[in-house]
């Protein structure tokens, strides 16, 4: 895999939080450049937009940079967790009849719960028809370019204006490893700069092209490029791939064993998955053929948590849990498999036979 940027420009960042950060910044910094000093005193409210799928991160965001959490909108997601363009659209044109100003919309590649891959595609063209920056999140998904089998997940990357992924996360590099990049060169410097003439002079004896530091709101930073580097040096694109593929097989597989064994079902928004997370209810014998009610469910939601704590308790299996209230899902195992360690057929087999065992004692 070669990616090849003739225009652009990028940074590491301390995580993929600050990474869609950064994004925000830049489209803030196209919009109104004058905020960077001036401030957003007496502009339109500005907005921006992320599917309800979407990472809590985009929020925390909006209120660092003043914007506002309720000006982050939340778009409708189909079945399997990806944002609806067409209601993506609609929420742009709304906005702009409130009098307010959209600026801002968040994809998400491998989104966090579902990991789910919206369609980079139609977004883009909304954005570019409305004037509206467009950045991805991939911090959790971004993996699937190294594949060939599973890049076209990502399929509309190049046409957004900034991207985040976190190769710390299913490739398992260290701790941080979190790239962000921009097709818009200069504008990192321009969004952030702050020209301090102690550490960032212009006459040095050297390039200074090579002088990340002003593109940065940090100041110290670690050289997180290097661990990125080391690991492609070291195990090499072929390797990598594999790991992926081997990654993405051992989800189907799993989903596979849950669908199989009567004692789980797959929650719905993982029926058609597109990356490596699985989600499934744990449903005990005596609950198995009883008519469904509320009640019914919310026993069905109250057996995940107490499961996991049993078998944290034992030192047996660590895994997550949650609900997606939007979806109306109660409590479901999410087991979210990564390159590293590798994972293995055996320990599937193992994770659902856990969770039956300690399941049958409550």
């Amino acid at each position: 895999m070669i990616i090849i940027v003739q225009e652009g420009d990028g940074i590491f960042s301390p995580g993929g939080s600050l990474s869609n950060m950064y994004g925000m910044v830049l489209a803030r910094q196209v919009k109104h450049p004058q905020f960077k000093t001036k401030g957003l005193f007496g502009a339109k409210p500005l907005i921006a937009f992320t599917s309800e799928e979407s990472h809590y991160s985009i929020k925390k965001g909006a209120n660092w940079l003043g914007i506002g959490m309720d000006n982050v909108i939340a778009i409708k997601t189909d079945e399997g967790g990806n944002m609806i363009p067409d209601e993506l659209e609609k929420a742009i044109i709304k906005a702009k009849t409130e009098d307010k100003e959209p600026f801002f919309v968040n994809a998400t590649s491998g989104s966090t719960v579902t990991g789910a891959y919206d369609d980079l595609e139609s977004l883009s063209s909304i954005c570019k028809r409305h004037e509206v920056w467009l950045h991805v999140d991939a911090c959790w998904g971004g993996a699937a370019l190294l594949s060939k089998k599973r890049r076209h997940l990502m399929q509309g990357c190049e046409l957004v204006d900034s991207v985040a992924f976190n190769p710390h996360k299913m490739l398992g590099a260290p701790l941080q490893t979190s790239p962000f990049l921009t097709r818009h060169k200069g504008l990192l410097n321009q969004a952030n700069s702050s020209n301090a003439t102690y550490l960032f002079q212009q006459d040095k004896f050297y390039d200074v092209s090579y002088d990340t530091g002003d593109k940065s709101i940090q100041c110290g930073r670690k050289v997180d490029a290097f661990k990125l580097w080391f690991m492609l040096k070291a195990r090499g694109e072929d390797y990598l791939e594999n790991l992926v593929d081997h990654t993405y097989d051992m989800a189907d597989l799993l989903q596979n064993k849950v669908e199989e064994r009567k004692n789980f079902r797959l929650v719905p928004a993982f029926k058609n998955r597109k990356c490596t997370n699985v989600g499934f209810w744990f449903i005990p014998d005596h609950m198995l053929g009883q008519e469904e009610t509320e009640e019914w469910w919310a026993k069905i939601g109250s057996l995940a948590p107490k499961i996991k704590e049993d078998m944290i308790m034992d030192g047996s299996l660590m895994i997550g849990y949650q609900p997606l209230p939007f979806k109306n899902y109660k409590n479901f195992f999410r087991m979210v498999i990564h390159c590293v360690p590798r994972p293995e057929p055996e320990y599937m087999d193992y994770l659902l036979d856990q969770i039956q065992l300690y399941g049958a004692r409550l």
